[in-house]
């Protein structure tokens, strides 16, 4: 038994999948009000949070079809058990979270495992598993994997109870993140970055852990028809992205747990087989993108970042990659040309480098390999090798004490990963005229370079090195083939050679073309006419998965799946041809 734990109940005006927002009120743009938004209650909290996270994952924009050609928001009441976990070993907890409906059918006991994507809060998986498990009566398990938006304020001492509420730091016995506070700390620390425990090696034992939480919370809910057990409740686990990788990481895990794993565009790092950590082809890219993009055709490229804008910059780049040696060429159209070619030379396809502006554009390279290189060097509040911290910003961005209203939000709608919400990056090593450049060339050598915290960095990557699924478990891996941030080239389809190399002959393998890697930017015209959104064939993969473990059908043969953008309409099932 994992305590303390907190149950819920969500009926009536409030449910499981959407906190009573139904689809509309997810389509709304203004996130649902707190009434003081200096204190907001648990419940505001909890809603804002599945509202947040719902938009971070999921196209609902009138014609992306979600509800009506693929998906579900129907109303599902019923209970949720929270808790706080820790997997042996770990200095800061998970968040676990199990959502039972009211409908859960004890006959076919079914337990869908979702750890968040990115480096999201416990609601950071409820698109992708909630739709899918709910309505069918199986239970869900979410964490957040030692990552997401507990963040805490060290100006004012102050960090985040299990339910979502402030807590003071010293006071509060139950918060979901306690670091170790250097004196004179200020600025905000979260616990992707500062946990000191890795999270990204021990993906995996969160998952289980979270499967574990699950059996003992049906135990609780359905006293009368306890024990739930591994061997009597069938448990898959789903998720994207970081999720995706931390499912595949479960799947590697001894004993006969687990029952199928669907895993989309996975976060994951193989030896061989052109497999690279994301680390490594993220800083790259941080550093050599902007000017390699120049090279594509300008209608090559999705908006945003609208090109006019942010051309000068790129020509920037370009500039001092070449007067730093790391390019050639005497002119912005020849040193474009050899950034481009460096990245091809190195895996990178026209697909993911066209998706990959986005990144580009919302500085997303950056903020990853600033708190991927703290988490894998194990570095606390302040040590970060670079020199970089978190705070909030003035407009100058000097570091400023966060207000109580902005601290009210990080719990319910950040991502998990500055910036955002408030909360900033400062960078110590801005300087003119590339302001970024001399940081991320810092963070770039924590991986190609020497030193002791280039090698604690190297070590820490290491430790999430995926190993093979377990035999005989049914693994279906789906992944877009222009995902820009992920792009499957160093991952899925590395993951999946080296799996058939080892006889693990139960893994499959959708890739989707004209999928990338964020439904919820598929908002964006620009981006919803050209790319096919992956939710659905993420429900798909679990269809077909649940189907076969009913003895019902083979597991899902490989398959290229030829999907489209919607155009300037809006997605027919036309567009998105099922295998």
């Amino acid at each position: 038994m994992i305590q303390p734990q907190r149950v819920t109940e969500h009926r009536g005006s409030d449910d499981l999948l959407t906190a009573g927002l139904g689809l509309d009120g997810l389509r709304a743009m203004a996130p649902p009000a707190f009434a003081d938004a200096a204190n907001p209650d648990a419940a505001e909290l909890r809603r804002r949070a599945i509202w947040s996270n719902w938009r971070g994952i999921a196209d609902l924009s009138p014609t992306g079809g979600y509800g009506t050609v693929y998906g579900s928001v129907v109303a599902v009441p019923g209970r949720e058990y929270s808790a706080l976990a820790t997997v042996p070993g770990a200095k800061q907890p998970h968040r676990v979270l199990v959502q039972v409906p009211d409908g859960f059918d004890q006959k076919r006991r079914c337990v869908v495992v979702a750890p968040a994507s990115g480096s999201r809060g416990v609601y950071g998986a409820i698109a992708v598993a909630g739709p899918w498990a709910l309505p069918k009566g199986c239970a869900v398990a979410y964490t957040d994997k030692g990552a997401g938006s507990d963040y805490v304020d060290l100006d004012a001492g102050i960090g985040v109870r299990l339910d979502g509420t402030p807590g003071r730091i010293g006071e509060a016995t139950d918060l979901a993140f306690v670091p170790e506070i250097p004196a004179g700390a200020t600025g905000v620390a979260f616990k992707h970055a500062h946990s000191q425990d890795n999270p990204e090696a021990d993906w995996g034992r969160h998952v289980k852990q979270a499967a574990e939480f699950a059996l003992s919370a049906l135990g609780q809910a359905f006293p009368q028809s306890a024990p739930f057990t591994f061997d009597n409740t069938r448990v898959i686990a789903v998720g994207i992205s970081n999720g995706g990788g931390a499912v595949l990481r479960a799947a590697e895990l001894e004993g006969d747990w687990l029952d199928a794993v669907v895993a989309g565009e996975p976060n994951v790092f193989v030896e061989g087989h052109g497999g690279r950590p994301l680390y490594d082809f993220g800083t790259e890219a941080a550093l050599l993108m902007p000017c390699a993009l120049l090279h594509l055709q300008a209608d090559s490229l999705p908006q945003p970042p609208l090109r006019a804008q942010v051309e000068p910059l790129w020509k920037l780049r370009c500039a001092t990659l070449q007067a730093g040696g790391l390019i050639e060429g005497a002119d912005s159209i020849a040193q474009a040309r050899s950034a481009y070619e460096r990245m091809r030379a190195t895996g990178w396809t026209d697909e993911a480098l066209q998706a990959g502006a986005l990144s580009v554009g919302f500085d997303l390279w950056r903020s990853v390999a600033v708190t991927y290189a703290s988490a894998y060097g194990r570095h606390g509040i302040g040590a970060h090798p670079c020199g970089f911290a978190f705070a909030a910003q003035n407009p100058d961005f000097s570091p400023r004490a966060a207000t109580a209203a902005e601290r009210g939000t990080w719990w319910s709608d950040a991502a998990g990963i500055p910036p955002g919400n408030g909360v900033g990056i400062l960078d110590t090593k801005l300087a003119p005229p590339d302001f970024t450049l001399a940081g991320m060339q810092c963070l770039r050598d924590l991986y190609a370079g020497k030193g002791e915290p280039a090698n604690g960095v190297r070590a820490g990557i290491a430790a999430t090195r995926a190993s093979m699924p377990r035999a005989g478990l049914p693994v279906l891996v789906v992944h877009g083939t222009d995902d820009g941030l992920v792009p499957p080239v160093f991952t899925s389809a590395p993951y999946v050679a080296a799996a058939r190399e080892a006889g693990r002959t139960q893994v499959g393998y959708w890739q989707v073309r004209n999928g990338e890697h964020f439904d919820a930017f598929l908002a964006l015209p620009a981006y919803g006419a050209r790319y096919a959104p992956m939710l659905p064939y993420m429900y798909a993969a679990l269809d077909r998965v649940s189907a076969h473990l009913d003895g019902q059908g083979a597991l899902p043969a490989d398959a290229v799946i030829q999907a489209r953008g919607r155009g300037a309409g809006a997605v027919d099932a036309a567009q998105l041809p099922m295998p």
